[in-house]
């Protein structure tokens, strides 16, 4: 397979949104099957040719011929059909990006958040469904990005893969996260915390600028700003320095 057989963002929210809606099917399995019907790379126009006879059929795999019952309700073929074709897509619980003007918020940091439904910390670093991206500053969270995770769960390495999609933040927030994953992961120049309790985006980063005016070391580190815990030291060596 291509390494990346999906040709647009929009493309792959489609197929991400039709796999969930087929009781949760393997994304990959389902990108795999849509190429060898359709060939790479899968676009828009191209999702929009399916019929729902043509997803139970990717569905029976080899006992197409004889019939086989898929395990899906019609309805939830016909849904799954409908997504593909991008009807519906804009009512999903994908969060709305807010793309007021403004570019970056200063003094701010950059912080992905894996997320399956809504805008939630409910999803686990290696299969969740998407990455929610936020500017943090000390006053305000804007979320700048929602980045589906298919076109990079259809590569060799798909922890990779994940840790480059979000290469350009900071800090990921996730459920949980193998030791592999996040080695990988810190070398993308991203920091792992992991909440296995979840929660919603907001409170979430509402811990998070609660320490931005007084960081541990990990944090202030990250920011590049002293950390709080050894500025007294500091303090202390600039007053006998200058005795």
């Amino acid at each position: 397979m291509p390494a990346t057989p999906i040709a647009s963002r929009e493309a792959a929210l489609r197929i991400a949104l039709a796999a969930r809606a087929l009781n949760s099917l393997d994304v990959q399995a389902l990108v795999g099957a849509l190429v060898e019907k359709l060939e790479a790379p899968l676009t828009e126009s191209k999702l929009g040719t399916l019929t729902v006879d043509d997803i139970r059929v990717i569905l029976a795999g080899d006992f197409a011929e004889q019939g086989c019952h898929v395990g899906v309700e019609d309805a939830a073929l016909k849904d799954a059909v409908r997504l593909l074709w991008g009807q519906g897509v804009e009512s999903s619980d994908f969060p709305v990006v807010d793309s007021s003007p403004g570019g970056d918020i200063p003094d701010s940091i950059r912080v992905a958040i894996a997320a399956n439904r809504g805008e939630n910390l409910d999803g686990h670093f290696g299969s969740c469904e998407r990455f929610l991206i936020y500017l943090v500053s000390l006053t305000t969270q804007k979320l700048i990005d929602v980045r589906s995770t298919v076109e990079a769960d259809t590569t060799e390495d798909r922890n990779a893969a994940r840790s480059a999609l979000i290469g350009d933040c900071q800090i990921a927030f996730v459920q949980s996260i193998g030791g592999p994953a996040a080695a990988k992961l810190v070398r993308a120049g991203v920091h792992p915390i992991k909440k296995p309790k979840g929660g919603p985006a907001h409170e979430v980063l509402v811990e998070l600028q609660a320490r931005l005016a007084s960081p541990p070391p990990w944090l202030a580190r990250i920011m590049g700003v002293p950390a709080a815990s050894l500025k007294r030291f500091e303090e202390l060596v600039q007053a006998e320095g200058s005795a």
